[in-house]
């Protein structure tokens, strides 16, 4: 009987599958030699402006299918455009989320479809531009969509529906409470975009004198159903309090590294007890092995110390053993599933395992291979 290697399938719980079609348009210098994230927002808002239910849909499937060539079998879509360009709603009001959820299903990916909520460009701005197709000037119409999602979708297995508050940023501190509320008496996982850029903190700080973190746990936000997208530039506390309420952090290495948001302190955010998970984000490279880690090589870089989950798993693993856990069990968990969605094969032939010992496998994939070490029958 051949030797086979299979290992528990790959999770990604932070996605946004319309970026996709970004892939290659934005990485030339702009007219002005000011590239960040925020002109590479603009270029983001150029693209949302343009989508249609037909559009997302096949933008999603190009997308979902290279996650599943690339190991993953559960996907935590982050999704945000809800509307008509100008904000007008469809006479479907979720008709770009189902099409996004049935891309998923179509490709053989189990999907949290994370209903975002939003309704400014901050404080006291309403939204502008592409925003307008993300955004409700009522919470209780927010909340009627997503359970209009949940029920539609009720006896789907594959298919969990979150909640999503943008940001301390595109939500008023005043929704947060309520928003938390729902995603408690349904069960939901409440996902958030947390501290990704410095500009949000100043701002968040301006409006409330409290940083992201504090103001999510003031609000009655954190819990073991919350999970952190980013967390880049937390203080120590921040960390602390995630990691008291049991929540999860999703760090987006792929994504990050491109748009220059910087590296998050993984230390601080294991030592405080936060389970961490990945996710792709922007699809900029479909790598969810480079994602995974990249937890660990940011940290190395971040320290100037190699191994840097050496002694940070109480359980004994191996660093590539925890990266695996983190890719694959926390990140389902993260979606909202209690089990990974299955097993995927790794191709015993392939180069990047050449010479490599058995009992080293895991180690060789995490931190050597790319995404064609899979097979596909």
């Amino acid at each position: 009987m051949n030797e086979r290697f299979l290992l528990p399938a790959l999770a990604t719980a932070h996605s946004h599958a319309f970026q996709r079609a970004m892939r290659g348009d934005a990485q030339r210098p702009g007219p002005t030699g000011t590239d960040d994230f925020w002109s590479w927002r603009t270029s983001m808002y150029t693209l949302a402006d343009t989508l249609t239910p037909e559009s997302i849909h096949a933008i999603a499937r190009v997308a979902y299918r290279e996650l599943y060539r690339a190991g993953v079998r559960t996907v935590g879509e982050f999704h945000y455009v809800h509307h008509q360009p100008g904000g007008v709603p469809y006479d479907d009001r979720v008709v770009l989320a189902d099409q996004v959820i049935r891309a998923a299903k179509a490709e053989g990916l189990r999907i949290a479809l994370l209903r975002v909520i939003y309704t400014r460009a901050g404080a006291g701005k309403p939204p502008e531009g592409a925003q307008r197709r993300f955004s409700d000037a009522d919470l209780d119409r927010s909340l009627a969509d997503i359970e209009t999602l949940a029920a539609r979708w009720a006896q789907d297995p594959d298919v969990r529906i979150g909640v999503a508050p943008h940001s301390v940023r595109a939500v008023p501190p005043d929704w947060l409470g309520p928003i938390a509320a729902f995603a408690e008496a349904r069960g939901m996982m409440l996902h958030a975009h947390v501290a990704e850029q410095p500009a949000e903190i100043t701002a968040c700080l301006a409006e409330t004198g409290k940083r992201p973190v504090e103001l999510l746990a003031d609000r009655g936000v954190l819990s073991p159903r919350f999970v952190a997208v980013h967390a880049t530039h937390l203080a120590p506390h921040e960390a602390r309090l995630l990691g008291e309420a049991g929540a999860f952090v999703c760090l987006c290495p792929t994504t990050e590294r491109d748009l220059g948001d910087g590296l998050p302190d993984v230390t601080a955010l294991v030592d405080a007890g936060a389970l961490l998970c990945t996710g792709i984000d922007s699809h900029v490279m479909t790598a969810p092995l480079e994602d995974l880690r990249c937890v660990d090589l940011g940290e190395r870089l971040r320290t100037g110390k190699r191994i840097a989950l050496r002694t940070q798993d109480a359980a004994g693993r191996t660093p590539a053993e925890a990266l695996w856990r983190i890719g694959s069990e926390l990140g389902a968990r993260a979606c909202g599933f209690s089990d990974v969605g299955g097993e995927i094969e790794v191709d015993l032939g392939a180069p990047e395992l050449g010479l490599v010992r058995p009992e080293h496998r895991l180690d060789a994939v995490v931190y050597s291979a790319n995404t064609g070490i899979f097979c596909h029958r």
